[in-house]
């Protein structure tokens, strides 16, 4: 389970302001990468935070809605379909990383990023930290934020295109998915570059 160890040990080296930072959507075959950025009040213990992917949908969604109300500050920024063809997926969600911490109201002392590579052309001192979203709560938080926000817009996309079942699966690969990819083609938001051998 998360705990604020990580934001402590950077707290005693005189940081204030520490926000955890992660991402979602790096693997789905359509759709933009999201990735949120928050700052969560030292010790506020939010009840069932934990790392989004080990959560119901039902779950994340009554956490998302307290975990902004309890933030110092949140943000949450995308890297586009344009950027993650141009630019490939890593660097697309390199831009959302920076955009979100980029975006904060108040400003980070220092940033927990989940993962095991640093954001490019990042402007604060950070740590990458593997599996962050089960270790830091700032990142867990990040994580819940980042997959409930990608979701509701693929909700959103599962109106426009409803044949591909974005509903469903949110634009992963899963069978279905391919099947409507070979049935219908690909629509606006599917990334060529994922498909390369599909369509």
């Amino acid at each position: 389970m998360p705990d604020f160890e990580l934001e402590k040990n950077a707290m005693d080296r005189g940081f204030k302001y520490v926000c955890g930072v992660d991402e979602a959507g790096r693997g789905p075959l359509a759709g933009p990468v999201c990735a949120a950025a928050v700052i969560l009040p030292y010790g506020c213990e939010i009840e069932g935070l934990n790392d989004s992917k080990k959560l119901s949908e039902k779950k994340r969604d009554m956490l998302f809605d307290i975990i902004i109300e309890k933030a110092i500050s949140y943000s949450i920024c995308y890297g586009t379909l344009e950027e993650i063809e141009k630019y490939n997926i890593l660097n697309a969600t390199f831009l959302a990383m920076n955009r979100s911490i980029e975006s904060l109201d108040v400003k980070p002392d220092y940033c927990l990023i989940d993962g095991n590579r640093t954001p490019k052309e990042i402007k604060f001192p950070c740590e990458t930290v593997v599996k962050g979203d089960s270790k830091s709560y700032s990142v867990a938080a990040a994580s819940i934020l980042a997959k409930v926000s990608r979701d509701r817009l693929m909700l959103e996309y599962d109106k426009k295109y409803p044949q591909y079942g974005f509903k469903k699966h949110k634009g992963y690969g899963t069978k279905e998915h391919y099947e409507a990819i070979k049935k219908f083609g690909v629509c606006d938001i599917h990334r060529l570059s994922f498909l390369k051998n599909v369509h």
